[in-house]
């Protein structure tokens, strides 16, 4: 098969290149997913398990991508809850190859059913950024119906899925982002747009729950912008200040089969939309991933055609 793969992790994304492996193996309670479409998490090349198993032994040429739509092609010794055949999405394992590739063995906890209605591309980017999303509104951040929420980078991967959760369960969305960003942020739901690099993040106000995805400054100055009671949540570093009378929360997303296909509902009917920007085939995928000009969206690599 045909897969990006790393070798050399001092030269960062210019170190991937297309190369051909052996397909993987599905082991116990895994499937063998035949990739539709993959997502790519920028930083991940600086994931020590890019670069090492659980064990701490060298795993390269490694295969990075942790976001997957596609095909269960086969089945591993005790597989339960997926057949061959059925369409899926989701996250292959940190430690393990992942999805820049035409073919990975995920475990099968870590996949949900993807309905027929829902294009490879859209699903795949999903699976990271809706769970990240899910897990630090609700399950750390507690966030309920008539409170208000900060979200930092409104319109990015996992900004603005956030924003369309926050306002399906009825909370006040407050975004922050770059200038260019506020248009889109107001589209998806943003009820107040702060500009971070002209306009003051305190005036604000109080807040029940802050969902940051950026670190450092911004995450250092919203723990005063959290009321009493209220959370502080980020995935980007964990907090050096907290909040007078309120909680702080880091974490790292974690797989879940039944929220993924909650998810794949809201995709099917409309309530839920990723903000997609280039689609590119897998030989392209380095050259999509390097850094160079921004642009709206999360990349997506089509890996097989539908």
């Amino acid at each position: 098969m045909q897969a990006i793969t790393v070798r050399d992790r001092d030269a960062g994304i210019a170190g991937l290149s297309l190369t051909d492996l052996p397909v993987p193996q599905a082991v116990q309670n895994d499937v063998l997913v035949r990739v539709h479409a993959a997502g790519f998490t920028r930083g991940e090349l600086d994931w020590s398990a890019t670069w090492a198993d659980r064990a701490g032994r060298d795993r390269t040429p490694s295969v990075p991508g942790h976001e997957l739509s596609g095909v269960v092609v086969e089945l591993g010794f005790g597989t339960t809850g997926l057949s061959v055949g059925q369409r899926v999405f989701g996250m292959a394992d940190w430690f393990r190859d992942g999805s820049l590739a035409e073919y990975t063995a995920v475990e099968a906890r870590n996949l949900a059913p993807l309905p027929a209605d829902v294009d490879h591309t859209v699903a795949a980017a999903l699976p990271i950024s809706g769970l990240t999303a899910w897990q630090g509104l609700f399950d750390h951040g507690r966030l309920a119906t008539g409170e208000t929420v900060l979200v930092h980078g409104a319109a990015g991967g996992v900004g603005s899925i956030a924003v369309q959760l926050a306002r399906e369960v009825g909370a006040r969305v407050i975004g922050t982002g770059r200038g260019s960003d506020r248009d889109r942020a107001v589209a998806l739901g943003v009820e107040t747009f702060v500009d971070l690099e002209t306009e003051k993040l305190e005036d604000v106000g109080e807040v029940d729950v802050v969902f940051d995805v950026i670190g450092g400054d911004i995450l250092d100055r919203s723990a005063a912008l959290v009321r009493a009671g209220g959370t502080l949540v980020t995935i980007a570093m964990p907090p050096t200040v907290r909040p007078a009378d309120g909680r702080a929360v880091f974490f790292v997303v974690e797989p879940d089969r039944a929220r993924l296909a909650d998810l794949a509902t809201r995709l099917s009917d409309g309530r839920l939309k990723p903000v997609i920007g280039a689609v590119r085939p897998l030989a392209e995928a380095p050259a999509a991933l390097a850094p160079g000009k921004r642009t709206p969206g999360k990349t997506i690599i089509r890996v097989t055609e539908s």
